[in-house]
């Protein structure tokens, strides 16, 4: 699919920790600032119970997650939008990817240096806001300029666009996040192509410490009341902790640590998930004795373009598609019993897939 998620934050809030919790790839975390300057890269396995259930089922010879790229950026300090530290590498890391998993710190530990002097997680979300947005108004006046020449001649679309952009210029002035305007549909492509980096969806991590993991503490409720009016999610973990589950050898190990701190499921499982749903991603499935495999979509996406993903011989040749709701496989207990019900669909190029679609592709080459 090509989307990426990054994690972004100060220096030393447990960015590297969790990004290692997510894809165990021992990633360099360090108690200094910038122990990351080049952006790491993850291949993540989103976890769906829907795929284990349909194997116990089918039993095939494998059984294949899809997966999320998460990029660990270099932290960001005050001033970044100007260059400090390594703010210009950071932003234009952080452009390239499609939505932000922003980590903040909510813990107390003395023998973890805080780059600012103290923990204050709405401060410290406030100091990326800011450089974010001082960056995108930089971009929104280099395009404003561009519009207003053509704007001279007196095209109407054109003295249209240099009025919106204007708007625009005006809600980021104001400490708004670009993602938070409306965007006509008329300018949406001018959106696009200026890729600010405050349109970009976000999800706030709170870094907590082990105790605070379920419920959270005073410094995640902080950030949530900040937050409120944002559209954006919150989810607390202990990057920590997260880190030394990654770190056991089987799943079982794993689990009874989890039980034991009082979760139902590891803390890096609810931010796989919500990274995938931030991406505006679903995930349709096929299945048969070969092989039961989970694919990634866009919402959104018709038939033809999910046979894409798996050839883009699929896409040209599309004919129709066989599809199975997962609730009906599940309940008729194989592809034969569903059939024999009336239960599978015969869609063609315009169906719009569904989450948990089970798909089987009719194309001619």
């Amino acid at each position: 699919m090509g989307s990426k998620c990054g994690i972004v934050g100060l220096p030393n809030v447990g960015k590297s920790t969790l990004f290692n919790a997510l894809t165990s790839a021992g990633a360099l975390a360090a108690n200094y600032p910038f122990a990351t300057k080049e952006p790491n890269i993850g291949v993540v396995t989103v976890p769906d119970p829907r795929l284990d259930e349909l194997a116990k089922l089918i039993n095939p010879q494998r059984t294949l997650p899809t997966a999320v790229d998460i990029l660990d950026i270099a932290g960001l300090i005050k001033g970044a939008s100007q260059g400090e530290g390594l703010g210009n590498q950071f932003l234009a890391n952080i452009r390239e990817v499609d939505a932000i998993l922003h980590v903040v710190r909510c813990f107390d530990d003395d023998n973890v240096v805080h780059v600012d002097g103290s923990v204050n997680p709405v401060r410290d979300k406030e100091i990326i806001d800011i450089e974010l947005g001082l960056k995108d108004l930089e971009s929104v006046e280099k395009r404003i300029d561009r519009a207003s020449k053509s704007a001279k001649s007196g095209k109407k679309e054109d003295v249209d666009l240099v009025a919106w952009l204007n708007q625009l210029k005006t809600h980021l002035l104001a400490g708004k996040a670009a993602r938070s305007i409306e965007v006509p549909d008329l300018h949406a492509d001018v959106m696009r192509e200026m890729m600010l980096l405050t349109a970009k969806p976000v999800l706030y991590v709170c870094n907590v410490d082990e105790a605070s993991s379920v419920n959270g503490n005073k410094y995640s409720e902080q950030l949530k009341a900040a937050i409120a009016t944002e559209g954006a999610g919150l989810i607390c973990i202990s990057a920590a902790i997260e880190s030394d589950i990654a770190a056991l050898d089987t799943l079982e190990e794993r689990m009874e640590f989890v039980k034991d701190l009082g979760l139902e499921e590891p803390g890096v499982n609810r931010v796989i998930v919500a990274a995938y749903d931030l991406l505006h991603l679903i995930t349709y499935f096929t299945a048969g004795v070969k092989e039961v495999r989970a694919w990634t979509v866009r919402k959104g996406s018709k038939a033809p373009q999910a046979a894409g993903v798996i050839h883009t011989d699929f896409e040209k040749g599309f004919i129709r598609a066989e599809v199975i709701k997962y609730d009906d496989f599940i309940k008729y207990g194989s592809e034969a019993a569903v059939k024999e019900a009336g239960k599978m669909g015969v869609e063609g190029k315009e169906y719009i897939v569904q989450d948990g679609d089970i798909m089987h592709f009719r194309f001619n080459v």
